[in-house]
């Protein structure tokens, strides 16, 4: 089958054929460079055949069994899917698969838990933290009052001393946990314990981390937070979308917080593509495949720290890395750009305790591709050549080439 159904029968090149060729360079993009942006993946061919089915024609409001339109029988029976499928994966009591990304999850958290004004305790952006934990320019700074605790200046590890005392402090109505950038593993158990301290609810945003938490490969937050919000692309390799989890008791809740009160009719398409993705997750070979990128950011980690690379926490236990390229010369925004012309596709954010902007890079979806850890020692050399100047940006992109065409992320 074509990785682009449409393509196969000719259709949209005879109707749209500018078109075409946008999507057929968008597949050349990602089939002749490296793509390390840490939010990102190759999902499977079947996830794109969900994605492109006749399900993307049907309105369906509301939830299966209460649609606000006809005929939604079938796509009831593919919502269902889904849920069961998402709720057996994480071993959760009631899941929403509607949220149209992770920023819509966690909107429809807060607007199932809290009201405007209310204080809630976040990690702050300059440490990892989200634009939803409280940013000025997003819906959360303007409705609650947001306090944010941060990391220790020597290890750029969590803070917990200093979480609980401003939880302590502060009496949030609502802590979170979960970070963009943060690459170790968060004690849930300790941010649960804080939070019956003071009576606060707790809200995981594990849109990194779910992924891995499906294979087995990071620790499960259900257990311990009230809520927990996610993506279902990144590492869990599935359509662009958002998710929600959460016990029995806050099930109505949360889902009026995502329909009516935050969004209109659900993507049917999408939440299809959900269910096949919480399929192929709940097999041997993703498990496989989750540790595999541990394995690999550890790897690419300790061969960035070896080429001068200042790496923040000295590691990493996920799929994520941040690092500081100023000891070879270069902040990160001009080192993406550097590296971008290379042909090695990755991010900058914000250092924690530092003026410079740094690198921010993932391994899910050169794993997915079926790279391991040679390849990632052999990428940690080839970025720091980049951005010592000891490879020229043309040989750089040749051997980008030439790696990645031994590894295509759709084969044939």
């Amino acid at each position: 089958m074509s990785v682009i159904p449409v393509l196969e029968a000719d259709v949209l090149r005879r109707q749209d054929p500018e078109l075409a060729e946008i999507l057929l360079g968008e597949l050349a993009r990602q089939s002749t460079t490296l793509q390390l942006v840490a939010a990102e993946n190759f999902t499977s061919a079947a996830v794109l055949a969900a994605l492109g089915s006749p399900l993307a024609n049907k309105y369906a409001e509301g939830y299966p069994g209460a649609r606000h339109h006809g005929g939604c029988e079938i796509v009831d029976v593919a919502e269902r899917v889904a849920v069961e499928r998402a709720k057996a994966l994480f071993g959760a009591e009631h899941a929403n698969v509607q949220a149209h990304s992770g920023s819509s999850a966690v909107l429809a958290a807060y607007a199932a838990l809290l009201r405007p004004g209310d204080t809630v305790l976040a990690l702050g952006l300059p440490y990892g933290g989200h634009l939803t934990h409280g940013s000025p320019a997003n819906f959360s700074g303007r409705w609650f009052d947001f306090v944010a605790y941060g990391v220790d200046a020597e290890t750029g590890l969590i803070d917990y001393d200093q979480v609980r005392s401003l939880a302590r402090t502060h009496r949030p109505k609502a802590i979170v946990c979960g970070s963009i950038a943060y690459p170790r593993h968060i004690d849930h158990a300790f941010f649960r314990e804080v939070a019956d301290e003071v009576g606060a609810y707790l809200i995981a945003d594990a849109a990194h981390p779910i992924g891995l938490v499906a294979g087995g490969a990071a620790p499960n937050p259900v257990p311990y937070a009230d809520v927990v919000c996610a993506t279902t692309h990144k590492v869990l390799r599935g359509p662009r979308g958002g998710m929600l989890l959460c016990g029995a008791e806050l099930a109505e809740r949360v889902d009026r917080a995502v329909f009516p009160f935050t969004q209109g009719g659900a993507q049917m398409h999408t939440i299809a593509a959900k269910a096949v993705a919480f399929g192929e997750a709940a097999t041997p070979a993703f498990t496989a495949y989750a540790h595999q990128v541990v394995a690999n950011a550890r790897v690419l980690a300790a061969g960035l720290a070896a080429e001068g690379f200042v790496v923040t926490t000295g590691g990493t236990d996920t799929h994520l890395i941040t690092a500081d390229p100023l000891p070879l010369g270069v902040d990160g925004r001009v080192a993406r750009g550097q590296l971008a012309a290379a042909g090695m596709v990755l991010d900058c954010c914000a250092l924690p305790h530092g003026d410079s902007r740094g690198l921010r890079l993932g391994t899910a979806a050169v794993t997915t591709q079926g790279m391991g850890e040679g390849e990632m020692a052999g990428i940690a050399a080839l970025l720091a050549g980049v951005l010592r100047g000891r490879v020229e940006t043309k040989a750089a992109r040749d051997e980008v080439r030439d790696l990645v065409g031994g590894f295509p992320p759709y084969p044939g």
